[in-house]
């Protein structure tokens, strides 16, 4: 058998290259929240859901919410065309949130598809947004991790429930994972703080520095007036004289 030519192997290889690079990468569910969502306080958040399916549309959302990190707000915006139905749990240790004592947490949401025909649900080629209103968020993790279950109307399920493992590859079907930002007033924010006191401080600085020079200034122009003055009188004074004593010479 021949040799393939080392010609034929680079074509072969940027054969192979160009249909890797141009297999479509799939979306998924996932979680963004709208501007951002800090450790400590409320957030508005949109679970996207991209219609993955030619021929189906997405007609059910169940999103589960973290139970290590409960969260007793959660607020559904009204979506036309979908019922957003709010499932509440008993927490084994309850929140202390505002001064209140907390007994139960939001353990699931779940989106319906309401419509009919070709406007019932995320038809193909499209996707819907979702929006929460959650808090308040927790202080103690980074993230949080939530459970997805996409439902088509041809009774197919997608689990996106798979939480990304540090240093490994995506999962075939991630969970949406919600990032947190760090707190209101944290040492970053104490750091901003104390950088905008120095330039107030900076700038007072140079208002009492130019203060200053103007004093220094109007002091030496005073000075020099006075010199020029006592100079002038002396001038007059030897002009008196020296006219007194021609008058008596004559």
């Amino acid at each position: 058998m021949k040799k393939m030519s080392r010609a034929a192997l680079v074509g072969a290889a940027a054969v192979s290259s160009v249909v890797l690079v141009s297999a479509p990468a799939f979306a998924h569910v996932s979680v963004q929240p709208e501007g951002t969502a800090a450790k400590g306080g409320y957030a508005v958040v949109d679970f996207k859901v991209p219609n993955e399916r030619d021929d189906a549309a997405t007609t059910k959302l169940e999103v589960s919410f973290p139970t290590d990190h409960p969260l007793a707000s959660v607020m559904p915006q009204p979506i036309p065309g979908w019922k957003a139905e709010v499932t509440k749990s008993k927490l084994d240790k309850p929140l202390e949130m505002h001064g209140e004592k907390i007994t139960e947490a939001v353990s699931k949401v779940t989106w319906t598809a309401t419509g009919s025909g070709d406007d019932k649900g995320v038809r193909p080629g499209y996707f819907q947004k979702f929006p929460l209103s959650i808090g308040q968020l927790p202080t103690d993790t980074d993230q949080l991790v939530f459970k997805a279950i996409q439902t088509y109307d041809n009774k197919e399920v997608v689990r996106w429930i798979e939480p990304q493992q540090k240093g490994q590859e995506e999962p075939e079907n991630p969970a949406p994972t919600l990032e947190l930002s760090a707190a209101e007033g944290d040492e970053h924010g104490a750091s901003g703080a104390a950088s905008d006191d120095k330039k107030e401080a900076a700038a007072a600085s140079s208002d009492t520095s130019a203060a200053d020079s103007g004093g220094s200034d109007s002091d030496t122009t005073a000075r020099v007036l006075g010199i020029v003055g006592i100079a002038v009188g002396i001038a007059g004074v030897a002009f008196g004289v020296l006219a007194g004593r021609r008058r008596t010479n004559s």
